[in-house]
């Protein structure tokens, strides 16, 4: 819809401007004169519903949100306060929530606070309990359908986009059709088309969870058969691979929320919720305090050679998924003979790199050490010690993390070994011409 034929009405509501557009839909930001509020007000396309194909697939989902006008009540669930469905005009209603949905906090660079993200799932897990009790399942939970009463950091969320839930009290051929939910977010049982119940959305919300914390999805497939495959099939690396400041408790909660079989899923929100409020009681998220704030660990990085070829977005990526710690004088960070799944970079000091007690060279700020063990395919065994010959500051990377790293930041790693073993070559061969 273009602003030259946008209305400036529909029904009894004055219509502002356009908060969103879809394939199926146009959401406005309007007026409702009579309760003198704000609204939005989502209007579908007239040929989306005449579609051939889809049209009854899209004329259910409407009736079925417009069908919960005024039942939920809650406040972490959009309101619907109206609805209209018909041939020249359909249209349903909501509450107006200011701060966009969660969607911006999904991803590496732009990831909320481990205490915020708790939060927020806290409240997701009352309000989709509170709509459990009246027998409906959402089906489609993911962050595009969590919307943010403030700016993310501070407020209230509100769980919106109800089209696909399941009603427990309807006719269950009309409510529970294919073809609804993003793939990404399903349950094991979901992408099966079997029968469904709350804990489809306990799966989802786990889902929700883990992108929230990492700004990466448990999964990734390049087609919906694959998707399905891995959802079915196997397990995902636990949050703290990517992100090294979440505690355990964390990983057992989203690991227990995303359990492929509904038996040992937590059975219940009561059960979801209690976990995650006890990781406050027990102050496990506040003990975990960060020495270095992430903006600090940016600029650091970026400052570095090695990351110079890194976009923004893949820095962001190793910021979450490195350790970065302060090592005193004389202490052994790798040792000679040991199998070495780990490397690192010097930001401040010196360190020594010493073999049969013969120190063999000096690192100095900004260089890479310990990444030989995992570039070889054999034993990978270190090939001297690493000792720090003055107080310093490292970045260590697990090579589980950079394993399950994106495919291009983990390229921009292995280019960035390969420069280092050129300029090592490089400068062995002019020792050797020397001699």
């Amino acid at each position: 819809m273009t602003p030259a034929d946008s209305p400036d009405r529909i029904g009894k509501y004055r219509l502002h401007r356009i908060l969103g557009q879809g394939a199926t839909a146009t959401v406005w930001l309007g007026y409702d004169e009579f309760a003198q509020r704000d609204v939005a007000v989502k209007v579908i396309s007239p040929e989306i519903l005449q579609d051939r194909e889809r049209g009854r697939l899209y004329h259910h989902l409407l009736v079925n949100e417009a069908s919960l006008a005024g039942k939920l009540n809650h406040p972490h669930i959009v309101q619907i306060f109206d609805a209209v469905v018909d041939e020249d005009q359909s249209y349903i209603v909501m509450e107006y929530v200011p701060g966009g949905t969660l969607e911006p906090f999904s991803t590496p660079d732009n990831l909320l606070s481990i205490e915020r993200v708790v939060e927020i799932v806290f409240k997701c897990t009352r309000a989709l309990d509170y709509a459990h009790r009246l027998g409906i399942t959402h089906r489609d939970i993911k962050p595009a359908n969590i919307l943010l009463a403030g700016d993310g950091q501070a407020g209230d969320i509100k769980i919106s986009d109800f089209g696909a839930a399941l009603m427990s009290d309807a006719n269950q051929t009309r409510t529970q059709v294919a073809g609804v939910g993003s793939p990404a977010y399903m349950s094991p049982e979901q992408v099966q088309d079997k029968n469904l119940n709350h804990q489809t959305d306990i799966y989802s919300l786990g889902v929700v969870m883990y992108q929230l914390l990492t700004g990466r999805l448990p999964f990734h497939a390049t087609s919906n058969y694959g998707m399905i495959y891995q959802i079915t099939n196997t397990e995902p690396p636990p949050p703290s691979t990517f992100r090294t400041d979440i505690p355990p408790a964390l990983n057992a909660i989203v690991a227990r929320a995303m359990q492929k079989s509904v038996e040992a899923r937590y059975a219940t929100w009561e059960a979801f919720a209690h976990d995650l409020a006890q990781t406050f009681r027990n102050k496990q998220l506040a003990s975990q305090t960060q020495d270095v704030p992430d903006s600090e660990k940016f600029e650091t990085l970026r400052a570095l050679p090695f990351f110079r070829e890194f976009s923004d977005v893949e820095v962001w990526e190793v910021v979450r998924f490195s350790a970065w710690s302060e090592v005193a004088r004389g202490t052994l960070v790798m040792k000679d003979g040991e199998h070495g799944d780990f490397f690192c970079f010097l930001v401040n000091g010196e360190m020594r790199v010493i073999k049969r007690n013969r120190t063999l060279s000096l690192l100095m700020p900004g260089e890479c050490f310990g990444e030989m063990a995992l570039i070889g395919r054999s034993d990978r065994i270190r090939g001297a010690d690493v000792e720090a010959f003055t107080q310093a500051r490292i970045i260590t990377i697990r090579e589980q993390a950079l394993r399950h790293a994106s495919d291009t930041c983990r390229m921009r790693f292995y280019q960035g070994f390969l420069e280092i073993l050129a300029t090592r070559l490089t400068a062995a061969n002019i020792r050797i011409a020397n001699v």
